[in-house]
Order: structure tokens, then C-alpha cells, then sequence
């Protein structure tokens, strides 16, 4: 009987993918771009100087290989940092057992909603499935949704196997759908925004044509997953990772009736407390910005959203503790998107809202602080896996950047495309950005190391610098799903408990999809005559 190959461990595939760039080091001879500082939409960027390219000395990767770790855990310390504190927030949260009630409570909602014949038909677990990928879809494409996906991946898992799908159903439901949105990029400031104000275009121009990839791209994916469910739902042993989702059906096990509702006397003073933070933040932001795209309105939204939460709180809190913490929860998701839109939230105050969040929700449940540190450790440990391969794939990027190589492989390709047809071309522009966002995922910088020099190559090939933006847009955006030197993707599967071998084992086949679909879309950009291109 033959012996059943045994997978490597993520740890294991990643150190490896360190060690082949490592040997890239030795084979490709180092290289660099002079750059220079420009301003890009009001914002200070490095950029490349054109026809600045020139050899330097190599400088092959040895030892370095172990050090690149240590380096990687530095370089990604920010993502890190918010697993860890997105995991003990949410352990806190999950020992007071709220989110399995939410989960009942809405479960219990759409069976009894599904009685509708038209529901009924079209199947109301479906319908969940496209809002919330909808939803998700328009926050990657509108102010490009990413990071922040690692905490709702926590919300989402649980919920798809309640439904009876798998944690991959659950990663679709806001990590994919974000990142489709990402690819079709409608107002997306850290990808199109950027990579616009480098070719000299007007901001978000062609956005007409963006609108219909958006749209295309996003329909493709919901579809997909949507059959990808179905499959799961009928036969949930299908699934790849059923063995590693015994973790959540386990976590998921809790009946209803095991809940005890009260509401302690320590709820009250939490929510007390917070409607005092939540006034006085009102008073000293009475009116905020938000922007979207080049539009931007002012709303008293703070003060409103503490409003509502005066109203609902104290409605929840007559029910139950429980229900005040899924309010709290509720109210942490708003804030969250009034924060990125209106005042330029990142990690480092997204990781502290959820952070008071957990705590609240411990003390609301008249947890002690011996508990809440406790429940918070346990967390932090839980969720430990996720965060140490990030930093083991931020290794990837330190070992290319300090081999010296990135800009050299990026010299090549752009030399070969000098005696190409237009649609030749922008193809591998494509093929290129696609390449580069492998070892680089970092949209921004990627634009920044790129774009400067596809705009000229576009402009010898008589090209629109407009298609040479949809090239990187789509570049960017599919692999994004699939590189290992994501911070995010690999901080959302170790959440998810998701292998990255098994994870590429499913997602190959859907980015085969989105690959083909991007050259299809880029098409029209030179064949046709297309508003803003």
C-alpha cells in the first residue's frame, strides 16, 4: 500500500518560499531605481525616476534567511499586534456566549422569514450570502476594505457553520468579497487614487467603466461561492478543511437553552460609562467628514450614532446582558467605518476600538479583572498561530528587498514589453502586476515602484495610461487572495485555522476565474472607445 504524502506544515511552506528567495538572490544580479519624492493627491510618495535603472553590486542572501524573520516580525509588528488584540478581545466577548445567541436570534429570524414562497425559492441562507458579500464587496471597492477583515472573520465563521457551511464559506463572506471589491476598485484611494495621481490622470476618471468590472467581477464571485456552499451545505464532508472546522463546530456546540438571560447590576455602569465617552465625543467632534472617492459630506454622525446607542442600549440591557453586548458590538462595526472613512482610521486605532470592546463586554458581564485577563490571555494564545505566520511571510518581502533584486526583475519585464502590439502589451502589464503583487502586496507601494514606468511604455504604444491603471488594478487586486506575503491573507486563515495548502488547493481554480475574467475585461480598453480612457 502506497505510504499517503503528508502536507508540510504552513510554517513549514512558508520557510521554504523564504529560502527560494533567498536562492533568487544568487541568480538575479542586484539592481536599483533612483526615486524621488512627489506629491500624489495632496500625500508626499517615493517614486521611481524613469530610465534611472542601473546595476550595484550583488548582494546574495545567506544567514540573512533566519534574520529575515526576525525582520519580518518587525516590519508586519502593527498586524501582529492586532491579531493579538482582536483574539483576546473577541475570547472575552465569546465567554459571555452573546455572539451564539446573535447567531440563534438571527438564525431563528431567517427560518422564519424563509416561510415566504418567494424567499422559500430563492433560499434565504443564499440571500445572507450575497448582502453580505455585497456589503463587503462595496467597502473594498470604495475606500479599500483589508486589514479589517481579520476581525470579522471571527463574526463570520461561526455564523457559516451554524448554517452548515465550512470556515472557508465564512472567510468568503467578508475576506474574498472585500478583495473582489478591491480588484474592482470604484473609489479605492490606496490603489486607483494612487496610481491615477502617478500618470497624470484626473482622480477616479473612467469610473463608468470601473463601475461595470465591479459589478462583473463581483457577480463571478458571489456565484462562485455561492456554489461552493451549496456543495458544502449537502455534503459537509466535501469540504477541504472539515477535519480542521471540528474546532468550530466544537466552539459552536452550545444549545440556547444552556443560556442564562440576566442582566447584572455592572451592565448598567458600563453602558453608563460609555454613553458619558460617547457624549463627550460628540461635543468635541460634532460634525465629521466623510469622503468618499473625490466626494466628501459633513454629518453629525457621532452624535447621532450615541444617540441611537442611548435608545438601544437601555432597550437590549431590559433583555439581557447579552443583547447589550451585541449592540456594543454593533455599534464597535459603525464606529469602525465612521473612523476609516472619516478620520483616516488604520491597525492602530481599529485594534483599540475592538480592544475596549472586549473589555467592555467582560466587565458588562460582571467579569473579574482577574477574569478579563484571563479570558484576554487565553485569546492572545488562541490566536497566536495567526500572527507568528505573518511576521514568517513578512520574511519573504525583507529577503527580496535586501537581495537587492525587485527592481532588477522589474527592469527586465519592462524591457520586454519595448517592441509589443497594444493589446500584447497591456496583457503583460497584467501578467506583470500580477507577478509583482506575489513578493509585494502592498498596493500603494507597488503603484509607487510601477506606474511610473507602465504610464510611458503606454504612452510609446499609444496605449491610454487609463487601461495601464486597469492592468494594475486587477494585477493587484485577484493575487491579493493568494500570496503568501499577505499580512492579511495569512492572518485570516490562521484565525480561520485554515492551512495555506489547503487554502490554495481551493482557491486555485477561482483565481484561474478571475485571472481569465481580468484579461477579458482589459479588452475593451483598447479595442473600444471607452468614457475617461
Amino acid at each position: 500500500m502506497a505510504k499517503k504524502i503528508k502536507i508540510p506544515h504552513t510554517y513549514v511552506i512558508v520557510f521554504f518560499i523564504i529560502i527560494l528567495a533567498g536562492l533568487l538572490t544568487w541568480i538575479i544580479p542586484g539592481g536599483t531605481f533612483e526615486r524621488e519624492t512627489i506629491q500624489v493627491n495632496g500625500i508626499d510618495r517615493e517614486v521611481i525616476k524613469s530610465n534611472s535603472f542601473h546595476y550595484i553590486g550583488n548582494t546574495p542572501q545567506t544567514w540573512q534567511i533566519f534574520s529575515a524573520i526576525f525582520d519580518g516580525f518587525v516590519d508586519k509588528a502593527n498586524i501582529i499586534v492586532f491579531i493579538l488584540l482582536i483574539g483576546g478581545a473577541f475570547w472575552i466577548m465569546n465567554q459571555t456566549k452573546s455572539i451564539d445567541i446573535g447567531i440563534y436570534a438571527f438564525l431563528r429570524y431567517t427560518k422564519k422569514i424563509g416561510q415566504n414562497r418567494m424567499l422559500k425559492y430563492l433560499g434565504v441562507d443564499n440571500l445572507i450570502i450575497v448582502l453580505l458579500m455585497l456589503i463587503f464587496s462595496i467597502f473594498g471597492a470604495i475606500f479599500g476594505m483589508s486589514e479589517e477583515t481579520i476581525a470579522f472573520t471571527i463574526i463570520f465563521i461561526p455564523l457559516a457553520i451554524r448554517m452548515g457551511y465550512d470556515s472557508i464559506t465564512g472567510v468568503c463572506m467578508c475576506y474574498i468579497a472585500a478583495h473582489l471589491g478591491f480588484a474592482g476598485a470604484l473609489l479605492n484611494p490606496f490603489t486607483i487614487g494612487i496610481a491615477q495621481g502617478l500618470s497624470k490622470l484626473p482622480l477616479f476618471s473612467g469610473i463608468e467603466y470601473r463601475l461595470f468590472c465591479w459589478v462583473v467581477i463581483t457577480f463571478i464571485g458571489i456565484a462562485y461561492v455561492l456554489w461552493y456552499a451549496k456543495k458544502v451545505r449537502k455534503n459537509p464532508k466535501s469540504s477541504i478543511v472539515y477535519e480542521e472546522d471540528a474546532h468550530w463546530r466544537e466552539q459552536t456546540s452550545m444549545q440556547e437553552d444552556d443560556v442564562k438571560y440576566h442582566t447584572p447590576r455592572s451592565a448598567w455602569y458600563v453602558f453608563g460609562a460609555l454613553q458619558i465617552v460617547m457624549i463627550l465625543f460628540s461635543i468635541f467632534y460634532p460634525v465629521t467628514i466623510l469622503k468618499i472617492g473625490l466626494s466628501s459630506f459633513s454629518t453629525p454622525i457621532i452624535p447621532i450614532l450615541t444617540a441611537v446607542f442611548l435608545i438601544t442600549s437601555m432597550m437590549m440591557l431590559r433583555k439581557s446582558v447579552h443583547f447589550f453586548i451585541l449592540n456594543l458590538l454593533f455599534f464597535t462595526i459603525a464606529f469602525l467605518i465612521v473612523g476609516v472613512m472619516g478620520y483616516e482610521w488604520y491597525v492602530m486605532e481599529i485594534a483599540t476600538l475592538f480592544f475596549v470592546m472586549g473589555i467592555a463586554s467582560g466587565l458588562a458581564m460582571n467579569y473579574t479583572l482577574n477574569d478579563l485577563t484571563g479570558h484576554f490571555l487565553d485569546g492572545a494564545r488562541d490566536i497566536l498561530s495567526a500572527g507568528i505566520i505573518v511576521g514568517l511571510a513578512g520574511g519573504i518581502i525583507i529577503i527580496l528587498k535586501n537581495g537587492q533584486v525587485i527592481d532588477t526583475l522589474l527592469f527586465y519585464v519592462a524591457g520586454s514589453m519595448s517592441e509589443m502590439g497594444k493589446y500584447a502589451t497591456i496583457s503583460l502589464m497584467y501578467v506583470i502586476q500580477t507577478g509583482i503583487n506575489l513578493i509585494m502586496p502592498s498596493g500603494s507601494a507597488k503603484a509607487a515602484l510601477t506606474m511610473p514606468i507602465m504610464s510611458q511604455f503606454s504612452d510609446l504604444i499609444g496605449v491610454s495610461r487609463q487601461a495601464t491603471v486597469m492592468a494594475f488594478q486587477f494585477g493587484d487586486g485577484f493575487t491579493n487572495m493568494i500570496t503568501p506575503t499577505s499580512g492579511v491573507l495569512m492572518g485570516v486563515l490562521g484565525i480561520a485555522r485554515i492551512p495555506y495548502d489547503k487554502w490554495l488547493k481551493w482557491v486555485f481554480p477561482f483565481m484561474l476565474i478571475l485571472i481569465l475574467l481580468g484579461f477579458l475585461l482589459l479588452i475593451p480598453t483598447v479595442t473600444m472607445e471607452l468614457n475617461g480612457f
